[in-house]
């Protein structure tokens, strides 16, 4: 069985094969935060780059808040029940354990949301 911190390491390792077109914006033990290189506005503040998504690691699983998921929820309709039975909220994921599968639906979901992010010119 995988540990949280195991989980944590493959979640940020799935975030930098995006890197570039995503920046890191946070790498420290507490989070780990990618979001895009073009200043947008979020609200009425204007930001380097758009929110992606951040890894956390709580004592008992590891977290992935994924933006995306939240911004187009219809893209993401087709989620398996496992990796569904992990999401909180709207756009958290916590992960106690891994399979192999779930870990390919993980890497898949977040290429897609990227490449949804590059489609709408917010990264």
């Amino acid at each position: 069985m995988d540990t949280p911190e195991e989980i944590r390491t493959f979640l940020i390792d799935s975030f930098k094969k995006h890197v570039p077109p995503l920046q890191i914006n946070k790498d420290n033990p507490s989070v780990f935060e990618v979001g895009g290189t073009k200043p947008v506005m979020q609200g009425k503040q204007k930001v380097d780059g758009h929110y992606v998504g951040s890894v956390v690691l709580k004592p008992k699983d590891a977290r992935l808040y994924f933006f995306p998921i939240y911004t187009h929820p219809h893209a993401f309709l087709s989620i398996s029940p496992e990796l569904r039975k992990c999401l909180h909220g709207k756009s958290c994921f916590h992960f106690k354990k891994t399979s192999i599968e779930l870990r390919k639906e993980i890497e898949s979901m977040i290429g897609q949301g990227v490449s949804l992010y590059i489609e709408a010119g917010l990264i």
